[in-house]
């Protein structure tokens, strides 16, 4: 049956409401993680890591790229930058393992299922300065049986989210998401009743403060940093790099190896995102374990195009679904859900 606009907004709501928590990492844990992102630099915009192209971009938000408009992503290029940290539950940083394998944070996301299982999968870091960010909300990778951040696009991951045609096979998810500014704005906005619901923030102090969430099913943003009259980045592109310069102690984003922008050090807003996956019991952990119940590509696709079939898209049969950007385009169109309301219309 096809879902309504409705039904996929009831399906993009986190199992429980955020869960705010302070004092999240210890002082020693903050400076390894520091010095770690200092020293191991530069890093690649956000967007560099996940989207070859606008319309991929877009899956994963709201709205639709306009026919005719050929935007590349260096026209939609944002001075926020990312690293990761730990993948496929794996550390790549072994000076803070203790971060990663955290026996507290296992703890935090398995009452916040209600569940006995969990194993973190990944950790990564956000990093950024007074920017001009969109105030589109997104969502993260939604995680699925046989589709997963390590074979799977994100923006594909995404669309099947927001279908609610993927449910049986949706993988339990959970974050310790963590943020260090005292600058101005950059606040945290969520949907956690859905995005026809009222928005929450997470506002200032927003020092070594965090919440526990299942950010893949709940719209949310960060909102822009710094006052407006300071986020203007001159020649930033999506190919633009953030790294630190410790002979000034001082923060540059540069494009082609020329720098572009500098920022202090008290400038810079840190976010680090922990993940884990959950299992309810025994059964679900060696189903997840054993992919004896895995989504193929083809399935996916067989079930995205009978849907929107029936919901008279006119689709041809793509060639390469996963790279085919007119096929990208319908599923965008199709799938398309956004926030209702907001606090914050422009800053």
């Amino acid at each position: 049956m096809t879902p309504t606009n409705d039904e996929m907004a009831e399906v993009l709501k986190p199992i429980a409401p955020p869960r705010v928590i302070e004092g999240v990492y210890t002082d020693d844990q903050y400076e390894r993680i520091l010095r770690m992102i200092q020293t191991k630099g530069p890093w690649p915009t956000i967007t560099a890591h996940h989207f070859d192209t606008v319309e991929e971009l877009v899956a994963t938000s709201t709205g639709v790229v306009p026919e005719g408009l050929n935007l590349t992503l260096d026209d939609v290029a944002t001075g926020h930058f990312r690293g990761y940290i730990a993948n496929g539950s794996t550390c790549f940083q072994t000076e803070i393992e203790d971060c990663f394998y955290n026996f507290k944070f296992l703890d935090l996301v398995r009452d916040y299922w209600g569940v006995p299982y969990a194993q973190p999968t990944h950790m990564l870091f956000n990093l950024c300065g007074p920017h001009h960010s969109g105030l589109n909300s997104h969502l993260d990778a939604v995680q699925f049986r046989g589709v997963r951040m390590h074979n799977s696009p994100v923006w594909l991951q995404n669309v099947m989210g927001k279908s609610g045609l993927f449910q049986d096979h949706l993988v339990k998810m959970a974050q310790v998401i963590t943020w260090w500014y005292l600058g101005e704005n950059g606040t945290f906005t969520y949907w956690p009743d859905g995005p026809h619901g009222q928005p929450k923030v997470l506002d200032h102090p927003l020092w070594n403060k965090g919440v526990v969430v299942q950010n893949e099913l709940m719209f949310h943003r960060g909102d822009p940093v710094g006052r407006p009259e300071e986020r203007d980045i001159p020649g930033l592109k999506h190919r633009s790099m953030l790294g630190y310069d410790a002979d000034r102690d001082d923060w540059a984003i540069t494009t082609d190896g020329e720098v572009i922008r500098r920022y202090q050090p008290s400038e810079m807003r840190l976010l680090v995102h922990w993940s884990a996956e959950l299992y309810a019991d025994r059964e679900e952990a060696e189903k997840a374990a054993d992919h004896s119940d895995d989504l193929t590509f083809d399935m996916v696709f067989e079930r995205l195009l009978a849907d929107m079939r029936a919901k008279g898209v006119q689709v041809a049969d793509p060639t390469d679904p996963l790279h085919d950007t007119d096929f990208v385009r319908a599923l965008i169109a199709t799938y398309t859900i956004a926030p209702t309301t907001d606090w914050l219309s422009a800053a």
